[in-house]
Formats: structure tokens, C-alpha cells, sequence
């Protein structure tokens, strides 16, 4: 399945419980159809002790959200945006439609 969002991308959630959140995209997880977003949808985990973390403990990392409830963040407006497809100087480009800029 192909994704109008990618890695890098700057995204705001709208939908769920961090409706409002924005942050960058890290990863994408085609399979599931998630996304993992900077700073958004933090869980806390427990660690067990390793070598690489002798101390184990609780440790704050970002939990995947689906792609259906993030949107694009155009450049140009600061707003959400959706995203299309153009054939420009003979490439295959990411537009948002709302400002009609090349993504």
C-alpha cells in the first residue's frame, strides 16, 4: 500500500487521543499502517536490565498511530493540507492542495 505521508514529513494528529499534536514523522510501518511520530502517543515501558542498559527502569518512548488520523502540514500556511500527485518538468511530484507548492 502506498502512503501520502512519509519519514520526515511534519504531520499533525487529527483524530484519537492527541487530536491537535504535531511533530515529525520518524517512521512509517507499512505493514500496519502506522506511523511513528515524534514526540506524540508517548508510552511508558519497563526495561529489564541489559548490557547496553545495566540499570533497566521505566523508560518514555513514542508509540505507532494509524496514517488515517495524521495530515500533512504545508510549509507554505502552517495548516493541514491534503496531498496529490503531479507530472512536473517530467517527474512524478507531491503536491498539497492547498497551496498547490511542490511538498
Amino acid at each position: 500500500m502506498k502512503f501520502k505521508i512519509k519519514s520526515g514529513d511534519t504531520v499533525r494528529v487529527i483524530a484519537g487521543d492527541h487530536k491537535g499534536s504535531e511533530g515529525k514523522v520518524v517512521r512509517i510501518i507499512r505493514e500496519k499502517n502506522k506511523a511513528i511520530v515524534e514526540g506524540v502517543n508517548t508510552v511508558s515501558k519497563h526495561e529489564k536490565p541489559s548490557a547496553s542498559n545495566p540499570q533497566g527502569g521505566i523508560v518514555e518512548k513514542e508509540a505507532p498511530i494509524h496514517i488515517s488520523n495524521l495530515s500533512l502540514i504545508d510549509a507554505k500556511s502552517g495548516d493541514t493540507t491534503r496531498v496529490g500527485y503531479e507530472m512536473r518538468d517530467g517527474s512524478k511530484v507531491r503536491v498539497a492542495k492547498k497551496s498547490n507548492e511542490v511538498i
